[in-house]
């Protein structure tokens, strides 16, 4: 399988926010060969602490023999701008300083987001996606690129996501935050601070990504008279030691920020209007246990774009179902888009 990696870079990027973002970094992967496959380009965008190269990721759907085959098609993905995976974020240097960002890295929305990554396509001389595909904030992003850019994609597929981040979202988002804002190595002056707000922060937010079924299925203990060291609490240990290793607390609070301002409406109406807008052909995929994107929020994205097919995965994995059942999700999509 042929992995190509690789670095844009931009000068400027204006931000919603009204500032700019000077020499702007965004990673990139390419899995297959887009000079063989021009036409038949999935582009992925990944959720929230995810890297670009979605084989690491999503391995039961990416990959040879996989639904989403770098032999048979070309498979695109790009780091988001405040991530720690090799775009531009808050660990990044600041040109005017010289030093990190950390807390100083101004807010991005997912309209920046797209805005780079159209440059990015542009690029890579890619005229028209063939399938754009996002899970949970990568649906935002893939929902903010067709309403955007009329015409980005022939074949929209969004799973477990929303049209507009809902205060239920939120309350979770800043309970994390505020978990990290605790840790008082979080002082926007040490890189490596707030590692013990961020092992908080990922514990808060597995219980929204699993719920209860999640953890009453996988979590119990054997020993009837065992008194402490439950698995469920070392679970939350290791879950939160595990990001710890790989992410950085400044990254993970300045997408939780990006995460809350996502609303299809702003500036266009309402959310039913920018949904209507869209014209691609277009999946949606509801988990029927998620507690972070109820189904409801899927059925009306479904509603709202004109001709919008809805499918429901059954999980007992809550959100994160969309990075386990892929065996149902690889019939739903192969059913919609014949791959």
């Amino acid at each position: 399988m042929k992995v190509t990696e690789g670095n844009l870079e931009l000068k400027t990027l204006q931000l919603e926010c009204g500032e700019v973002l000077y020499d702007v970094n965004i990673r990139y992967h390419i899995l297959g060969d887009i000079q063989k496959n021009p036409e038949r380009v999935i582009w992925i965008c990944h959720a929230f602490t995810a890297n670009s190269n979605p084989a690491d990721w999503w391995p039961e759907m990416v990959g040879q023999g996989r639904l989403f085959d770098p032999e048979k098609y070309t498979v695109v993905c790009a780091n988001i701008i405040g991530s720690c995976y090799g775009s531009t974020g808050p660990m990044s240097v600041n040109p005017k300083t010289g030093k990190p960002y950390l807390r100083s890295f101004p807010l991005v929305t997912f309209r920046d987001v797209v805005t780079a990554h159209q440059i990015l396509k542009e690029y890579l001389g890619i005229d028209k996606i063939w399938v754009l595909t996002g899970g949970s904030i990568g649906g935002f992003q893939a929902m903010e690129w067709e309403c955007m850019y009329p015409g980005t994609t022939e074949n929209l597929i969004l799973i477990a996501t929303a049209a507009q981040a809902s205060p239920w979202v939120k309350a979770f988002s800043q309970t994390q935050r505020l978990a990290i804002l605790a840790d008082g190595t979080f002082d926007g002056a040490n890189p490596n601070g707030g590692k013990a707000g961020l092992k908080a922060a990922r514990s808060i937010a597995l219980l929204s990504y699993r719920g209860r079924s999640s953890y009453n299925l996988t979590q119990q203990d054997s020993d009837p008279n065992q008194l402490s060291d439950f698995k469920a609490c070392t679970y939350q240990d290791y879950q939160g030691d595990k990001l710890v290793k790989r992410f950085d607390a400044y990254s993970y609070f300045a997408l939780s920020l990006m995460l809350d301002s996502h609303n299809m409406g702003r500036g266009r109406v309402s959310n039913e209007a920018a949904l209507n807008s869209i014209k691609a052909r277009t999946l949606v995929v509801g988990i029927d246990s998620d507690i972070l994107f109820p189904v409801e929020e899927q059925h009306f994205i479904a509603d709202h774009i004109p001709s919008a097919v809805y499918r429901e995965i059954h999980s007992q994995f809550c959100h994160d179902g969309f990075l386990i059942e892929y065996q149902q999700l690889t019939s739903i999509i192969s059913e919609f888009i014949n791959l």
